[in-house]
C-alpha cells in the first residue's frame, strides 16, 4: 500500500492553489454548485475512514501472517528491519520494528498481552476507524506488564477475570499499531523476542486456558484495495458512518452533508430523490477530492514553515473538529501517535522555500538535542514516502548514532547524495539520491512532558533549519 506523500514545490504550490477543473463548470445551477461544495467538504470529513478501511481490507486479505499483513486478532509483525524495498505503509520507521493487528471485537472481546519490555522504548497504540488514537500502551505511558481486555459498547458487562484491566475502547473495530525501539542490526533478535510477547487470545479462550485453533489457510495472497472514486465514494462513505456511528460533535457536519444525500446508511447513487444537478456536483466533488486535500497540504506547511523553521510540525492523533488536518495527516502519516509519543516534524522545502532535491547539498545544524524521554530520529524519505535507497544502507539518524559533535557539542548532519571525504563527516551524512526530491522527517518520542506545549506553539524546542552548503560553524567550505 503506498500512499503518496507530497513535494512543496513551488510548481506545485501554484497548480494546487489553482481552482479545481471540474469546479469550472460555466454557471453551474444553485444545486450542483451546493452539492459540490458540501461534496467537497464531505470528502474531506470521509477520506480517513475510507484510507483506514482500504488499509484494514488489504492489510487483512491473507489469513497468513506475511510481515504485517494478516489475519485478524492476531499480531502480524515486521521481523527485520525496514529499508527502500518496505513500501507496505508511507514514511515506515527505520528505527524500529512494527507490530500490527486489526481487532474484531464483534465475536467478543479481545485480551491484549503486555509483555515485560527492559532496555527498549515500545507503544502499542490503539487506533479507531476515524484515525483518533485512543490509548497507549508502553514506556512512555508506564504500562505495566500484563492482560488488557479490550471492550467495544455492546460489552462493557462482561465480566472480567481477576487480575486483568479493562481497556474500553468506542468501536468493534481497532486498528493496533505496534512499534518496538531497534537499536541497530545486531539488536533485531531482541526486538523479535519483545515482538513475541505481544498475544491477543479471545476473552472465551483466556478464561477456559485454551488455545485458539490456527485454521488451515486458504487466502495466502494479498489482495490490494483502494478508496472508490466518483459517487461510490459517498455511497461507501454511508455504509462506514452506519458501521461505525461518529461521535456526536460530528453532527452538525453531518446534517449538512445529508441535505445532499449523504449520511449513515445512505447511498447517493441509489437515491432518485436527488436532482441530476446534485448527483452531478457530488461526482465532481468526488472527483476533485485528492487534488483539494493536497492544497489543503500545502496550506498547512505553509502557515506552520515560518512559527517552525520550514517544517509542518505536530502531535497528531487526536483531532476533535478539525477535520482538514486529519484527512491531511491520514494521507501523509497515516495512523500518527499523539503527542505524549511522538512529535512530528516533516519539510519538503529547504529554508528558502526551494523544494528539497539530492542534486544539492544541505547541513542541518543541530544545537542542542531535542528533548525527549526515549530519543530521536532523523530520516529522509522519497516522494512516496518510501526509505531512500543507498550504498551504505542508511536511512536515518539518531540519538544513538556514533555523531561527531563541534566544539561546542552541537551537531551537522550532512544530507546529500555524495559521500564526504572526511570520516568526521561521514559519520553525520544522510544520504538521498542524486537528482531526486524527497522529505524530511524528524521523531522526537515520548518528548518532556513539560516542552509539549512549547514544541506545538513554537516556543519551545525548534527543528533545525535546512540550509544549503554550510554549517554556521564552518565558514569555510560546504559539505564536501
Amino acid at each position: 500500500m503506498r500512499r503518496v506523500a507530497l513535494a512543496a514545490t513551488s510548481a506545485l504550490c501554484l497548480a494546487l492553489l489553482a481552482p479545481p477543473a471540474s469546479a469550472l463548470t460555466a454557471s453551474p445551477s444553485v444545486e450542483y454548485a451546493a452539492a459540490y461544495r458540501i461534496g467537497l467538504e464531505a470528502y474531506v470529513y470521509g477520506l480517513p475512514l475510507l484510507t483506514t478501511n482500504k488499509t484494514f481490507l488489504t492489510m487483512t486479505s491473507s489469513d497468513v501472517s506475511q510481515g504485517t499483513f494478516g489475519p485478524v486478532n492476531t499480531f502480524n509483525s515486521n521481523r527485520g528491519a525496514n529499508n527502500a524495498t518496505s513500501t507496505a505503509v508511507v514514511a515506515p520507521g527505520a528505527t524500529s520494528l512494527s507490530s500490527i493487528a486489526w481487532l474484531d471485537l464483534t465475536a467478543g472481546p479481545q485480551v491484549l498481552h503486555v509483555p515485560k519490555v527492559t532496555g527498549h522504548a515500545f507503544v502499542l497504540a490503539l487506533i479507531d476507524p476515524y484515525t483518533t488514537n485512543l490509548v497507549n500502551l508502553g514506556s512512555a505511558s508506564r504500562t505495566p506488564p500484563g492482560d488488557y481486555v479490550v471492550r467495544d459498547p455492546s460489552q462493557r458487562s462482561v465480566t472480567l477475570p481477576p487480575g486483568v484491566h479493562a481497556l474500553d475502547v468506542d468501536y468493534s473495530r481497532i486498528w493496533v499499531i505496534g512499534s518496538t525501539q531497534l537499536k541497530g542490526p545486531s539488536d533485531v533478535p531482541a526486538v523479535n523476542a519483545i515482538q513475541d510477547g505481544y498475544t491477543l487470545t479471545s476473552l472465551a479462550d483466556f478464561v477456559n486456558g485454551t488455545a485458539a485453533s490456527t485454521p488451515a489457510a486458504t487466502q495466502p495472497s494479498i489482495t490490494e484495495f483502494a478508496v472508490p472514486g466518483g459517487l461510490q465514494f459517498f455511497d461507501t462513505l454511508g455504509q462506514l458512518l452506519e458501521q461505525f456511528p461518529p461521535p456526536s460533535r460530528d453532527d452538525p457536519a453531518l446534517r449538512s452533508f445529508a441535505t445532499v444525500g449523504i449520511g449513515p446508511g445512505l447511498t447517493p447513487s441509489q437515491n432518485t430523490h436527488l436532482s441530476p444537478d446534485t448527483l452531478s456536483g457530488l461526482a465532481a466533488a468526488a472527483t476533485d477530492g485528492p487534488a483539494q486535500v493536497k492544497r489543503d497540504t500545502v496550506a498547512l506547511s505553509a502557515a506552520d514553515f515560518d512559527q517552525h523553521n520550514g517544517y509542518l510540525l505536530g502531535g497528531f492523533g487526536r483531532y476533535g473538529t478539525d477535520y482538514v488536518r486529519r484527512a491531511v495527516i491520514s494521507q501523509i502519516g497515516l495512523g500518527a501517535f499523539v503527542p505524549e509519543q511522538a512529535v512530528y516534524a516533516m519539510a519538503w522545502t529547504d529554508h528558502r522555500r526551494r523544494a528539497l532535491n539530492g542534486s544539492q547539498r544541505y547541513v542541518v545544524h543541530l544545537p542542542e538535542p531535542p528533548p525527549t524521554r526515549e530519543g530521536w530520529s532523523l530520516t529522509v524519505y522519497d516522494l512516496n514516502g518510501a526509505l531512500m535507497p543507498n550504498p551504505i544502507n542508511r536511512f536515518a539518524l539518531t540519538d544513538t548514532s556514533m555523531l561527531s559533535r563541534n566544539a561546542d557539542g552541537s551537531v551537522d548532519i550532512y544530507v546529500q547524495a555524495r559521500e564526504p571525504r572526511s570520516t568526521e563527516r561521514r559519520r553525520n551524512w544522510l544520504p538521498v539520491t542524486a537528482g531526486q526530491g524527497f522529505e524530511v522527517v524528524w521523531r522526537l518520542f515520548a518528548p518532556n512532558p513539560t516542552d509539549i506545549t512549547g514544541i506545538l506553539t513554537g516556543r519551545g524546542w525548534q527543528p533545525p533549519a535546512i540550509s544549503v552548503g554550510r554549517s554556521p560553524l564552518r565558514r569555510g567550505a560546504g559539505p564536501d
